[in-house]
C-alpha cells in the first residue's frame, strides 16, 4: 500500500509539472511559440541556469574612469557620474557636453505663502548646474537614462526600483552602475528633507542628494567612484549605503 501511494504521488507531481509547462507555453506570445520548439522551451522552463543567466559573484571591483565634477560643475555629480559610465562603455564624451545636453526643468525657484515652488528632478535638471551661488538641486534617473540612450541606444538599462541584487548582477557582469545616494552615504534624517511644489506635483527632496558610479561590492561594503572627491573605488559600509539609496527610490542606470 505504501509503495502504491508513493508511485501515485510521484505520478501526480509529474503530471502537474507537465501541465504547468504547457500552460506557460500557451501563455507565450505567438512569435515566441513560432521560433522556439516546445522541447527547447521545456528546458528553458526547468533549467535554473538558463532562467537566471546573470550570476552574482560574492564580490567584485571594476576599474572605471574617474571624472571630477568640480571646478566647472558644482552640482554636476549626476552628469560627471554619467560621464564615467559612458566612458566605461567606450564612449568618448566629456562632462561639459553632457551638462549642456541634460534635459532641464526651467521652473524658477519661488517662495509662495512660505512654500518652495521649484523644478522637479524627475523632469529635468533643477536650477543651476554650474555654481552654488545660484539656486539648484540636481536631476534623477529618468533624464539621465534618456541622455545615456543618445550614446548607447538600446544598450542602456534603467535598473531603478529593481533591487540591489539586480545591481549586483550588473556589477558582476563587469558593468558599473550610476546611482543616487546621500552625500554622507548614510540615511538622511527626516528633518533634512523638505517638500516642494512643482509643475508635476509635490515632491520630497533633500540637499544631501549625491550621485556616484558604483564599481563593486563585497559582503560588508560597496565601492564607487566619487565625482566630488575624485576618489576611485571609494569604500562605504553596505548597509548604510543601501539605506540611503533606498530613500531615493533605488535609482540605478547601467548598460548591457
Amino acid at each position: 500500500m505504501g509503495k502504491t501511494l508513493s508511485i501515485l504521488i510521484y505520478f501526480v507531481a509529474i503530471v502537474g509539472t507537465a501541465a504547468a509547462i504547457v500552460v506557460s507555453w500557451r501563455d507565450q506570445p505567438a512569435d515566441v511559440r513560432g521560433h522556439v520548439h516546445f522541447s527547447d522551451y521545456y528546458h528553458v522552463v526547468i533549467d535554473p541556469a538558463r532562467r537566471h543567466p546573470a550570476q552574482r559573484k560574492d564580490g567584485v571591483r571594476i576599474e572605471a574612469p574617474v571624472v571630477r565634477q568640480q571646478p566647472e560643475l558644482d552640482r554636476g555629480c549626476e552628469v560627471a557620474s554619467l560621464t564615467m559610465l559612458l566612458k566605461s562603455a567606450g564612449v568618448r564624451v566629456d562632462k561639459m557636453t553632457l551638462a549642456k545636453e541634460i534635459k532641464k526643468d526651467p521652473a524658477p525657484r519661488r517662495i509662495i505663502d512660505g512654500q518652495v515652488h521649484f523644478g522637479n528632478p524627475n523632469v529635468g535638471f533643477v536650477g543651476d548646474i554650474y555654481s552654488y551661488e545660484k539656486p539648484g538641486l540636481g536631476v534623477y534617473h529618468g533624464p539621465i537614462a534618456d541622455l545615456a540612450r543618445r550614446y548607447l541606444h538600446d544598450r542602456v538599462v534603467d535598473l531603478t526600483g529593481k533591487g540591489f541584487q539586480v545591481v549586483q548582477a550588473s556589477l558582476s557582469a563587469g558593468k558599473p552602475v550610476w546611482v543616487i545616494v546621500s552625500s554622507t552615504f548614510k540615511k538622511v534624517p527626516d528633518e533634512e528633507w523638505e517638500t516642494w511644489v512643482t509643475d508635476a506635483g509635490t515632491i520630497r527632496v533633500t540637499k544631501k542628494e549625491h550621485a556616484v558610479l558604483l564599481t563593486g561590492y563585497d559582503r560588508d561594503a560597496v565601492y564607487f567612484n566619487d565625482p566630488l572627491t575624485g576618489e576611485k573605488n571609494r569604500r562605504a559600509d553596505k548597509s548604510d549605503f543601501l539605506a540611503a539609496w533606498h530613500q531615493f527610490g533605488g535609482q540605478a542606470v547601467s548598460y548591457k
